[in-house]
């Protein structure tokens, strides 16, 4: 019976599985390979379909790299961040192009003058690691942008502290771009000065303040609330428990309704264990919003032609101006320069084929060399095997993956043709 006596073309045609034909299902391979080459007088006696289903896996994944056609891609237009996530079945890319109004792809090229390394939090004055949000003495934040002042909560820059003036409750000195996780520990100290209040007897009525950290999801420490003058170091763990709708923030609340007054400083927040590090690098930074180091001359200005065509010293690697982009396999991205930013990208790579059910097939042209490297992959695991036998396999191997190259690379004679025409070739056809 035919591979096709069980559809009709009218049921082809009216599918949207077009081209189906040309492949193998993996599931139809391990079933073959078994009926070939499995059973009483065959060369392997006996073995677990398991066993065949992860080395035909195996050699579907490394014939995926070198053997197989690369058929996937993904478009995206590249947002003011100049960054691509990699897609979820990401192995390796072909090449990453951007595309005209034309439709044509413009190849652009890998930088290895740049990247994105982990950056750790620093106290800017001696250069200590660790602080996440520092005070005003150690000086690792010093952009006002982050920091919000609740009416009667001002910075006062000449005696280094942050003076409550009279607060009522829920009253805030607010940073906003800190990013700790949950499962964590931070360590909090901190002074607080010119608290009226020196009655060791303390109670609900005496004003407070609380030292609050919450993460991206609204999960929260709440530090101990403090109402008297001192120093306080106090190291608690970020848990998931969602406490407010607040995000990547710290900051210092009052809590009572009786008014606070006094001052905060020497703030330091760590990260206890781990070195903590910035959500972005400085290289990063520089390299997005710089004009690309890459050849931007059109040619039509006063550079290239008072030379006489002459640009002795051009690197060949960055004679072109359709930009660049390095992968930051840690964190997943793509980053592009800043030329690329609103522009359509394509991005063509390379899996290993088994992402879902659906692409585990095989092109029939490779389908020989699918049975040959299961096989020599089973033997090469199997005891008592001879080193004779196993050349033989690796051999018989070799020359399918060969063949299966080779009718894989589509080579057209009129197409070889043709191209040659245009390199002044004489060409009897």
């Amino acid at each position: 019976m035919g591979l096709l006596d069980n559809t009709t073309q009218a049921e082809y045609y009216a599918s949207e599985d077009y081209g189906n034909y040309q492949f193998t299902s993996l599931d139809d391979i391990i079933t073959q390979f078994q009926i070939a080459y499995v059973g009483e007088d065959k060369i392997i006696s006996k073995i677990k379909r398991a066993d065949v289903a992860f080395h035909a896996q195996r050699a579907m994944q490394e014939l995926s790299f070198d053997t197989f056609k690369s058929v996937k891609s993904q478009e995206i237009t590249v947002p003011a961040t100049l960054q691509m996530i990699l897609p979820q079945d990401y192995v390796n890319y072909t090449k990453i192009s951007w595309v005209d109004s034309a439709g044509i792809k413009h190849l652009l090229y890998p930088t290895s003058k740049t990247s994105n390394p982990s950056s750790i939090v620093q106290d800017t004055t001696n250069g200590i690691y660790s602080p996440i949000v520092s005070g005003f003495n150690q000086g690792l934040d010093t952009d006002e942008t982050n920091i919000t002042y609740a009416t009667g909560v001002a910075k006062d820059e000449t005696n280094n502290q942050v003076d409550f003036t009279a607060v009522t409750q829920y009253k805030k000195l607010n940073w906003n771009n800190v990013t700790p996780e949950v499962g964590k520990s931070y360590t909090l100290t901190y002074t607080i000065s010119n608290v009226p209040y020196t009655d060791p007897a303390l109670t609900t009525t005496i004003p407070a303040i609380r030292p609050v950290l919450n993460d991206e999801f609204g999960n929260n420490i709440n530090f101990t609330d403090r109402s008297q003058d001192g120093t306080y170091t106090e190291t608690l763990p970020l848990l998931a428990d969602p406490g407010t709708v607040y995000a990547n923030r710290f900051w210092f609340q009052t809590q009572t309704s009786t008014a606070f007054t006094g001052s905060i400083s020497d703030i330091i927040l760590v990260e206890s264990g781990d070195i903590p590090l910035n959500s972005e690098s400085t290289t990063w930074t520089n390299y997005k919003s710089s004009t690309p180091s890459d050849n931007q001359d059109d040619y039509q200005d006063d550079t290239f032609w008072p030379m006489a065509s002459e640009r002795y010293g051009l690197d060949p690697q960055h004679a072109q101006a359709n930009g660049s982009f390095y992968i930051d396999n840690e964190t997943g991205k793509i980053h592009f320069s800043s030329n690329i930013s609103g522009k359509t990208v394509v991005l063509d790579y390379i899996s290993d084929s088994l992402g879902t059910g659906g692409e585990m097939q095989v092109h029939k042209f490779a389908e020989e060399a699918m049975y040959k490297s299961i096989l020599c992959s089973i033997m090469s695991a199997k005891a008592n095997v001879n080193r004779g036998q196993l050349m033989y396999y690796k051999k018989d191997k070799f020359a399918a993956v060969r063949q299966a190259k080779l009718r894989l690379s589509n080579i057209k004679l009129e197409e070889i043709t043709q191209v040659l025409r245009g390199k002044s070739k004489h060409i009897k056809h």
